[in-house]
């Protein structure tokens, strides 16, 4: 399938009153590699993508979330409904300050930005996580150590500089700050646990797609 261009995101984009949802993945043969050592690349892979399919699930059953877009290098399991902006792989951050300039110019006022790697997020998350984005502008959820970034909400007109990676938080707090925005930090377990580590495999064990990976 091959990836969406700019016309067609423009004749399948939702502009009614609602987020639009940007979820960014890698190439999956090039995701999660600091779990080489606890899964095979096979196993790794599907991981990748039953926990991105979490992510698709919980962001269409949100309330607040009228449009879903992926940000990848690829399709390869996404739903051909959900458009696939390309990434060339170089540049997350620059992937998708592109992706949200290119919504703001479509219409769109209010974005959430979401790792794929998220695999207990719900919808009800997703949405307090909106509406705390509505009251100043700007909401962030924080991992679990409260130092990196796992998920914001953007409402507002005005360009913003994504800080994924080290010390992504408090990078994240100083550019909404710059910006004029106001903040709203949400910690809720879903939006906090992500997986980055084999450490992270033991929060899975009870997962029914984890269990399919480990037969």
């Amino acid at each position: 399938m091959s990836l969406t261009m700019l016309g067609d995101l423009t004749r399948r984009i939702d502009r009614r009153r609602g987020a639009c949802a940007l979820i960014a993945i890698k190439e999956r043969a090039r995701s999660k590699t600091r779990l080489a050592e606890a899964l095979a690349p096979s196993a790794r892979i599907e991981l990748v993508r039953s926990m991105l399919a979490a992510v698709l699930s919980a962001a269409g059953a949100a309330q607040t979330v009228r449009q879903i877009i992926v940000v990848s290098p690829e399709r390869d399991s996404v739903p051909t409904e959900i458009p696939v902006l390309a990434d060339t792989g170089k540049c997350l951050n620059s992937a998708l300050t592109q992706a949200h300039r290119l919504l703001r110019e479509l219409g769109c006022r209010e974005v959430v930005i979401l790792p794929a790697d998220l695999p207990k997020i719900t919808a009800a998350e997703i949405d307090d996580l909106v509406r705390a984005g509505r009251t100043g502008g700007f909401a962030i959820a924080p991992d679990t150590a409260g130092v990196g970034t796992n998920a914001l909400c953007l409402v507002s007109e005005r360009p913003f500089c994504f800080q994924f990676g080290l010390g992504s938080q408090r990078l994240h707090l100083q550019e909404a700050q710059r910006t004029g925005l106001s903040t709203q930090v949400v910690r809720l377990p879903g939006l906090e646990f992500d997986v980055d580590s084999p450490a992270d495999l033991d929060g899975l064990d009870e997962e029914r797609w984890l269990a399919r990976l480990q037969a």
